[in-house]
């Protein structure tokens, strides 16, 4: 299953982990990613996203249309 949110795009990113003895091993930092089903009335059904948590806040303030506008504009399937 991909970490990847609809909306903004964010994707995992990686790094290391540095231990007490300065052994570096690879890790990576998952962003926040949650499904979200959001009734979408212009088109009368409910989608179904995957979003982080910084989307979801985005969706709250700009609405469900304009968060679905910018996922289309990006090439998104909604």
């Amino acid at each position: 299953m991909s970490r990847r949110c609809d909306l903004t795009g964010r994707e995992p990113g990686f790094g290391r982990s540095v231990s007490h003895s300065h052994v570096r091993t690879s890790r990576r930092f998952d962003p926040n990613v949650q499904r979200r089903r959001y009734w979408l009335a212009p088109e009368g059904r409910h989608v179904r996203l995957r979003l982080s948590a910084d989307a979801i806040r985005t969706v709250d303030r700009i609405g469900i249309e304009a968060a679905v506008a910018r996922i289309r504009a990006r090439g998104g399937k909604v």
